[in-house]
């Protein structure tokens, strides 16, 4: 809930100290030294935001269902336990990502199994029934740890995610027990980032099943059918959604670097941002192909990327056949909102519409239409 913006080249020689700056995090802009009128639209801008968060609180406890009664499932990203009193202070449904990276950045040595092992546990017994979907280790590209030992030229398709886990055994196996042992104090999921074919699902499963034995043999309790699903960011695990829904107990749709590598731009450089379009209609189209694999499947299907939190596109997800929705703790609330003012219903064939259109604005136009 901290207004922010980046990639603003020119700050440090624009801005000097003690001069007064509008931080629109909204709009992503910063306004150096406003004028008396500016000052004031901005004041009561502040304001009207304000009285908005107090009417979202008022939701809070409300049942997130939709007009006709469809139960949505609003979960909520998390990166290190400290996190997790924002989840509960926006009644999450649970955790849909728990980015563990957070936890082997900015130190020397790796965490080791227990050291892991508790902050699972107690983020599990945090949430107490509610879900907990912990993603393995998702290092390298923009997300480096002591465990990247080298950086590739290009690392956002170099040896990260599950690639450079399965490259270090030892390294995925330290997570892998340390998830399982705190598996039995909550509920508990295996999500696996970055896949893109099914031999490394199908390797990264024989690692699973080893852990398992592991503790077996040691007489360590776990929960011996945790659930393990995949994440959906490489198109090519889109293109192919079928045939891994057979293979997952469930799939999460990662949209950042969805559209990152379906659009080739990589989204941490601010020369190329501009380009960067979660509304490209081939974007629409993998998540679309995703969902019906998922339905096909009986498999749950949830988007994990900023699509998730944005309100502009709760409407055209849910048309599509999203249920699972998991962001920032603090979108919660206003994604909810959308979704008790929606019917799922009469959302499918606006979204069937959109879905055929063949550039980005007029997919824009369609959606303003949808949220009117």
């Amino acid at each position: 809930n901290i207004p922010s913006i980046v990639a603003l080249q020119n700050a440090r020689t624009l801005i000097k100290n003690n001069e007064k700056i509008i931080v629109d995090g909204n709009q992503g802009i910063v306004i150096v030294n406003p004028s008396k009128d500016i000052l004031e639209d901005y004041e009561v801008r502040q304001n009207i935001w304000g009285i908005e968060q107090q009417k979202l609180s008022k939701i809070k406890n409300i049942q997130c269902k939709t007009i006709n009664n469809e139960k949505i499932e609003l979960l909520a990203n998390i990166e290190v336990p400290g996190d997790i009193e924002s989840v509960k202070n926006n009644k999450a449904a649970g955790i849909g990502l728990f980015r563990t990276e957070f936890l082997f950045m900015n130190r020397k040595d790796l965490p080791n199994e227990d050291e892991q092992f508790e902050i699972y546990k107690s983020v599990a017994r945090s949430m107490k029934e509610k879900t907990v979907v912990i993603r393995t280790l998702d290092s390298g590209a923009d997300k480096l740890t002591s465990a990247d030992t080298t950086i590739s030229a290009n690392p956002a398709l170099g040896l990260r995610a599950i690639r450079l886990c399965l490259s270090e055994p030892q390294l995925f196996n330290i997570q892998l027990r340390a998830i399982l042992r705190a598996s039995r104090f909550g509920k508990i999921k295996i999500l696996i980032p970055m896949l893109s074919s099914l031999t490394e699902l199908r390797q990264t499963k024989l690692l699973i099943e080893r852990a398992k034995k592991s503790l077996m043999n040691e007489k360590i309790l776990f929960n011996k059918n945790i659930m393990v699903g995949g994440m959906i960011e490489v198109p090519a695990v889109a293109i192919n959604a079928e045939i891994f829904a057979q293979e997952l107990d469930f799939l999460s749709i990662g949209t950042n670097d969805l559209v990152q590598y379906t659009l080739a731009i990589d989204r941490t450089d601010d020369r190329v941002s501009h380009l960067y379009n979660s509304l490209h209609p081939a974007i629409l189209k993998l998540i679309n192909i995703t969902i019906k694999a998922g339905r096909k499947y009986k498999k749950e299907v949830s988007i994990c990327g900023e699509m998730a939190g944005d309100t502009k596109l709760t409407r055209l997800l849910l048309g599509m056949g999203l249920r699972y929705f998991s962001m920032h703790p603090s979108r919660i609330l206003s994604v909810k909102k959308q979704v008790l003012n929606s019917n799922t219903q009469k959302l499918v064939s606006s979204s069937a519409k959109i879905l055929k259109a063949k550039e980005s604005e007029n997919i824009r136009t369609l959606i303003q239409k949808l949220n009117q």
